[in-house]
């Protein structure tokens, strides 16, 4: 009977799926190759469990390993065939079992008839850009359009890399297993391809190669690139153009990724929907109330503000003042966030009343001070009314840790009990 066995290789996030081996769903690498130990079956069955415990190892050494996988798709176990151990040819080979691993090569047939599976081509890499936006870009959305460069299939010899008629040499030494060095005194061996044949197995002579694209199989060329930003976009988001990254022959082309930067705005604050500014209002303003047009917009919209003089109620330095409505749009929706003004007074210049009598009007005018604080001792200070906080806190002392007047003079004085 075929059963799945499922597991998950690395980070948890490769799930493969495997209708070969008689394994249950759900073991996890070592239940599966425990389950397969020729230890663990009758004297019998021990040569297929051998086999089954090899091809365990080997699949998950494959499939957890990006170079190797590229490898694996692109030129199936032959790329392995030189490092496979005495044991591993014969029985349910390798091939087989990776070909019920996401559909990548090989064939089911002797188990259900199901027919061969076409191999998934690789896929390229991706180009990953930062983008720099304003907010009134995200506000309003954008349309951006630039000149790129990358590299396409060459049109002259269809990606071959070699003239009409002319045939390829096989490159003895396509791929090869090498050392890299993870730590001093570490090596560990990895899969190496070679640079001429940048692993497809042949390559021309000089004399046969493509006079377009001189056996490089692509050629650069220059594409105009337009993004679209919508309007509401955050700092961080992806614009992706799907399958525009460089072309390679046999493979998929990456996506071109632009992460949204967004810059900082000179007056404006953004909290995902929401949009806050600080406004300047005079004391007059914010005593009598005013009608007037606080701030511009980020679509160029003058924001006005009629508030009128209400009997006993005056703003202050902080009040805000919400506006429901006016903050960025929401992608997924026609609504839009609120703005938060909040109220900053500007003060009148000293010297700026100069009349007496009118300074006595203003204090009838405006309300009493507060109860005068009562105390028994009561001294008249002199005062500095141009400080700044910048000098607060210079005058304290470090109060970590003391010093013996004798560790001044480079003394040590140790206690010592005198015995009479």
């Amino acid at each position: 009977m075929v059963r799945d066995l499922s597991w998950h290789i690395g980070s948890g996030k490769t799930h493969i799926v495997i209708e070969i081996l008689d394994i249950e769903r759900g073991a996890s690498r070592a239940e599966a190759a425990l389950s397969s130990h020729p230890d663990k079956v009758p004297e019998n069955e021990r040569a297929d469990a051998e086999t089954k415990f090899k091809l365990v190892g080997k699949a998950y050494e494959i499939l957890s390993n990006d170079e190797k996988r590229h490898l694996y798709d692109t030129h199936g176990m032959s790329a392995f065939e030189a490092s496979q151990g005495p044991g591993m040819s014969h029985g349910v080979d390798l091939e087989e079992m990776l070909a019920q691993m996401f559909g990548m090569g090989g064939s089911t047939d002797g188990f259900g008839g199901a027919g061969p599976y076409p191999r998934k081509p690789r896929r390229g890499k991706d180009e990953v850009h930062s983008y720099d936006v304003t907010l009134e870009d995200l506000y309003k959305g954008k349309v951006a359009r630039f000149a790129s460069k990358k590299k396409v299939i060459c049109r002259h010899c269809k990606g071959t890399g070699g003239k009409e008629k002319s045939k390829p040499m096989q490159c003895g030494a396509w791929v090869r297993q090498g050392l890299k060095s993870v730590g001093p005194g570490l090596v560990t061996q990895e899969t190496v391809i070679c640079s001429a044949c940048k692993g497809t197995k042949s390559v021309y002579k000089e004399k046969d190669k493509c006079r377009k694209c001189k056996g490089e199989r692509v050629t650069e060329e220059k594409k105009a690139v337009e993004i679209f930003i919508p309007p509401g976009s955050n700092h961080g988001d992806k614009i992706v153009l799907e399958g525009e990254a460089d072309q390679e022959p046999n493979q998929e082309p990456g996506n071109i990724i632009f992460n949204l930067i967004q810059l900082e705005h000179k007056e404006l604050r953004r909290a995902g929907a929401d949009l806050s500014a600080d406004v300047h209002i005079s004391l007059a303003e914010a005593l009598c109330g005013f009608s007037r047009v606080l701030l511009k917009h980020l679509d160029g919209r003058g924001i006005r503000i009629n508030h009128p003089r209400a009997v006993g109620r005056v703003l202050k330095p902080g009040s805000v003042i919400k506006v429901a409505g006016e903050g960025m749009p929401q992608k997924k929706s026609e609504a839009k966030g609120d703005l938060y003004l909040v109220i900053q007074i500007d003060f009148p210049e000293n010297d700026w009343l100069e009349q007496n009598q009118i300074a006595t009007k203003l204090q009838e005018i405006l309300p009493q001070q507060a109860d005068t604080i009562h105390a028994d001792i009561v001294d008249e200070v002199e005062y500095d009314d141009t400080a700044t906080l910048s000098a607060f806190g210079i005058n304290s002392e470090d109060q970590d840790g003391w010093e013996d007047d004798d560790d001044d003079n480079g003394n040590t004085t140790e206690a010592q009990c005198t015995q009479q």
